[in-house]
């Protein structure tokens, strides 16, 4: 691991300032992706700004029609919660399914969105739910926020500061996985809100989460796994390694697909 400078911020505006004037800086927050890249010298941060003493950014709480969970809320937290149970079933379940319980008790949802690693959970699950990221500058909905492969919208000196995650009528997500890192090798979340259906993929494309059109309309003229026979991806655009082959994800993308939509029926 290379060098760095370690600052414990003790509040929010502390922390925007110094990730704004601060050369090389990076958020600290559950840190389950961040320090490991730094301790392979994959990411060589000058400056690491630690928000874990920072109030007011965990948190879960039903708003309206809308659940609104904390950036530097814990997974372990949203998967045991009974309000998200209650409220979205579904998102606790992904919640669970992250990682190992040391993963699930240090890394946050904020961070999980933040670094939109191709193969997290929680970018699927807010751009199937039509999630909107709140940060410390503006609200962005999830469609517009995802911009491509560990890439978001954010600015250099913009943290997220939480989500806010519209009901759904019926939802679900269902994960293929790797049985070392418990990463998507595919996921599928399925979300059938009031007036749309909306299907998001997460570790298979090459450009990081994405919806998929065809499917969406196919399910919003009758929501049953039926409804997507016949119906794929293409295998270009796929990623491929030595876990899956392109056309292999492709495939599970459709299999995934039908689970969804049949444990959202149920």
């Amino acid at each position: 691991m290379y060098n760095f400078t370690y600052h414990r911020a003790s509040g929010l505006r502390q922390a925007t300032n110094l990730l704004g004037k601060l050369d090389e800086a990076k958020l600290l927050a559950g840190g389950q992706t961040l320090l490991p890249t730094m301790k392979q010298r994959l990411a060589a941060p000058a400056n690491l700004v630690d928000l874990n003493k920072v109030e007011g950014l965990s948190g879960i709480e039903l708003q309206g029609r809308a659940l609104v969970i904390g950036a530097m809320t814990r997974h372990a937290e949203v998967a045991s919660s009974p309000v998200v149970q209650q409220a979205i079933p579904a998102l606790a379940h992904l919640a669970g399914l992250i990682g190992d319980p040391a993963v699930r008790h240090m890394g946050t949802l904020g961070g999980s969105v933040a670094n939109n690693d191709p193969n997290a959970d929680y970018p699927a699950a807010c751009l199937a739910l039509a999630a909107t990221i709140i940060t410390t500058k503006r609200k962005l909905i999830a469609d517009e926020f995802f911009t491509g492969l560990f890439e978001t919208a954010l600015m250099p000196d913009e943290i997220v500061v939480k989500v806010s995650f519209p009901l759904p009528k019926k939802a679900a997500y269902e994960k293929f996985r790797n049985p070392a890192s418990r990463y998507a090798l595919v996921g599928v979340f399925v979300a059938k809100r009031p007036s749309e259906i909306r299907v998001a993929v997460t570790g298979a494309g090459t450009s990081g989460v994405f919806r998929v059109p065809a499917f969406e309309e196919a399910l919003k003229k009758r929501f049953s796994p039926k409804a997507l026979d016949g119906l794929g991806v293409p295998a270009d655009g796929m990623s491929s390694d030595i876990h899956g082959g392109a056309e292999y994800r492709a495939h599970l993308v459709g299999v995934m697909a039908k689970r969804a939509v049949a444990a959202a029926m149920e």
